[in-house]
């Protein structure tokens, strides 16, 4: 659907047609407003860029509401804001984004029937009337941010790929009236927040995996309900036998004598399936013992067969050509390249790996036999490693001649430029000192080594170039920038960063550091862990950037920079492996106060990060005041006290008392599975000052 402006309501008859000349001009002139055309950007850019389905859209600036561009498909103005997005049924692809909360005027968003994917957004729209994304293939759960939209009618998140179970986020949604999460993956019982959708008339709960009695229903002012091939038990309240349409098939209710107010399953009237309830009951007690049956037979070949080979091993050839066998680890993060970068799929998915933390409770000695599964496990070898190989010339020409407006970052070791091809190709060079190295010979060595450190979340080295006088690397090119960019140096509308975000980066760093720590042989330390080295793609997935490159940090004083630097490190020896645990606390410190890690504009008690926060850390009370004023008060509350308390732990003054990474994965990954999410907390402050000493 086009773009159009609608038109401003008719003033008295003495002033209609001069108030009717000032909407046209106004309506020609009109530019749109600033937060809604970075978040259509955003969007358009998440989507793949798809230039032929969705015509007039930019990747960067434009004026949807106004009359220079072309008609933006699918946007609805009104002045100079947006207020609808219809874009249904396109077949676009993608993500939605991070940025939607920015369109504050929107109150029709619907992108239902395509094919886009990943986490549904927590930030959206805040004052949606109508939210459609049916259809499509989002994973994950119902985001949060949803139990804030107040004037919100209609949500349909049916034919997805969303799964867990609801939580009590249903109380402050007095308009909602139509309710479909039909054909996904949603478990366990209704939440009892449903009880206060006074003004729900429809109510679509057909093929999921919802079990337990729908009692919870009972005094809704339903007109519409499908409960159909689910796991419900119990009886039918007989306040919902009078509902139009009532479809209750599939599901196993109780059978017996219903009580007081109660009705049998197949006693209520149906539109589809109600009828035959008894004897699908019967077809289901037959299938249940057949299930029985089988399980029992199952499980005796199986501990048959665990008597005989206790451990569950898997094959490969090791270096020499030899076969050799291991059981992997559970932990999911220890992958290489080819596992996917943490996202907040892992993160809804991390009641599933809490269940299996025995087999993953770190260890405090590996021996070399662990050591050797592991190496294996992350796919990392000496095979090798196929990297672009770019002439110096082609890089000149790619960056402008290293032109001053390509510095993405200055370091003490070099610069890092943009590299812009002509097929729509962007890359980061980083170009070193040509003193940095001896030669050649030295240089290939640094490459090598960081070549074979693959892992999602770890900046990926596509190409080199060695030739005299011009030693560098060259990395795949992050739109988002730096984790420090966003959390000091953004507008707040521009670039807002959510606790379930925050969380997801953390969760990604963690992994990047358990993987050089406890999974590369010999271990790697990084030895520059802080905000600007976590880099952020499109997605806002985390990725660590300088790996490999402990060589230049032999003074961390200097390298780091003040309020990183560790306890330990007065010398330059000082820095061992849980140095770079001190560091990763630190930027949890920033995720959650938003502040720099030492703000010289701050008093002098609270100058120091670190120094200042830590204390306080155990106080739930001061957690809301210190927690970053952005994030608005949504968060969990006992989620952002079990991530105080691991960063706690990661920035004990003695190495010996921090946490290895692999136990700081597993306690983020509890953080998540933990979390309440019916209550928030919060905290007000002055934001940070900016700072200049960001890099890339």
């Amino acid at each position: 659907m086009a773009r159009r402006c609608r038109p401003l309501p008719a003033p008295p008859p003495p002033l209609v047609g001069f108030v009717l000349l000032l909407s046209v001009v106004a309506a020609v002139v009109a530019k749109t407003d600033q937060p809604d055309v970075s978040a259509l950007n955003v969007m358009f850019n998440s989507m793949n860029k798809p230039s032929s389905k969705l015509s007039g859209w930019k990747e960067s600036g434009g004026d949807p509401c106004g009359g220079d561009d072309d008609e933006w498909k699918g946007i609805e103005c009104s002045g100079s804001s947006v207020t609808e997005i219809n874009l249904s049924g396109l077949g676009l692809s993608g993500t939605l984004g991070y940025q939607l909360s920015s369109l504050k005027s929107v109150t029709k968003f619907d992108v239902s029937k395509n094919n886009l994917n990943g986490e549904i957004p927590y930030q959206l729209p805040p004052n949606v009337v109508q939210l459609n994304l049916y259809g499509n293939s989002f994973t994950g759960g119902v985001p949060y941010s949803i139990s804030q939209m107040d004037d919100l009618e209609t949500l349909n998140l049916g034919k997805n790929h969303l799964s867990g179970q609801l939580t009590d986020m249903f109380s402050q949604l007095p308009k909602l009236s139509t309710l479909d999460l039909s054909s996904n993956r949603f478990s366990g019982s209704l939440p009892q927040s449903f009880q206060h959708l006074r003004n729900l008339k429809t109510l679509n709960l057909e093929s999921n995996q919802f079990s337990g009695h729908i009692d919870v229903l009972s005094k809704l002012p339903l007109e519409d309900l499908n409960l159909q091939n689910n796991k419900f038990t119990g009886w039918i309240p007989s306040k919902l036998k009078d509902i139009n349409s009532l479809q209750i098939g599939g599901n196993p209710w109780s059978s017996g004598s219903a009580p007081p107010g109660m009705e049998k399953g197949s006693s209520v009237g149906s539109s589809s399936g109600g009828g035959n309830d008894s004897r699908i009951n019967g077809f289901a007690i037959g299938a249940m013992v057949i299930a029985v049956l089988l399980a029992a037979l199952i499980l005796l070949s199986v501990l048959k067969r665990n008597h005989s080979s206790p451990v569950s091993s898997h094959y490969y050839m090791d270096e020499s050509g030899h076969n050799r066998s291991f059981t992997p680890l559970v932990d999911d993060c220890r992958g290489g390249k080819e596992s996917s970068a943490i996202d907040m799929k892992s993160l809804e998915q991390s009641s599933s790996i809490g269940r299996r933390t025995p087999s993953a409770v770190p260890r405090k000695s590996i021996s070399d036999n662990e050591f050797e599964n592991k190496l294996n496990y992350s796919r990392r070898s000496t095979d090798p490693i196929s990297l672009m190989t770019y002439a110096s010339s082609d890089l000149e020409a790619a960056t402008g001649n290293f032109h001053s407006s390509r510095l993405l970052g200055q370091r003490t070791i070099g610069r890092v430029y943009k590299a812009k091809y002509a097929d729509g190709r962007v890359l980061a060079v980083k170009k070193f000192d040509p003193l940095s190295f001896s030669g050649s010979s030295d240089f290939m060595d640094v490459v090598n080594g960081i070549s074979k450190l693959r892992h999602a979340n770890i900046a990926e080295l596509v190409g080199y170039c060695s030739e005299p006088g011009h030693y560098m690397l060259v990395h795949g090119y992050h739109m988002n920038g730096s984790l420090y960019e966003f959390l000091h140096l953004s507008d707040d509308y521009s670039k807002p960063l959510t606790w379930d975000t925050r969380v997801r980066i953390a969760l990604g760093t963690a992994c990047a550091l358990e993987y050089l720590h406890e999974v590369c042989s010999p271990s790697v330390i990084h030895k520059n862990i802080k905000a600007s080295k976590v880099l952020l793609d499109a997605d806002l997935n985390a990725h660590l950037s300088d790996c490999g490159l402990a060589y230049f940090y032999e003074d961390t004083s200097e390298s780091l920079g003040p309020g990183y630097n560790p306890p330990e490190c007065t010398r330059t020896s000082g820095y061992v492996m849980k140095s770079d645990v001190y560091c990763f606390g630190v930027v949890m410190l920033q995720l959650l106060t938003g502040r720099k890690p030492y703000d010289s504009s701050r008093p002098r008690m609270e100058q120091s990060l670190v120094k200042f926060v830590t204390p306080q850390l155990h106080d739930i009370d001061a957690l809301g005041a210190l927690a970053d004023p952005a994030l608005r008060g949504l968060y969990p509350p006992k989620a952002i006290s079990r991530f105080a308390d691991v960063l706690a732990r990661c920035v004990q003054s003695d190495p010996e008392f921090r946490p290895s990474m692999s136990e700081v994965v597993q306690s983020l990954l509890q953080c998540v599975q933990r979390a309440t999410s019916n209550k928030r907390i919060g905290g007000h402050r002055s934001v940070s000052q900016r700072s200049d000493d960001s890099d890339w």
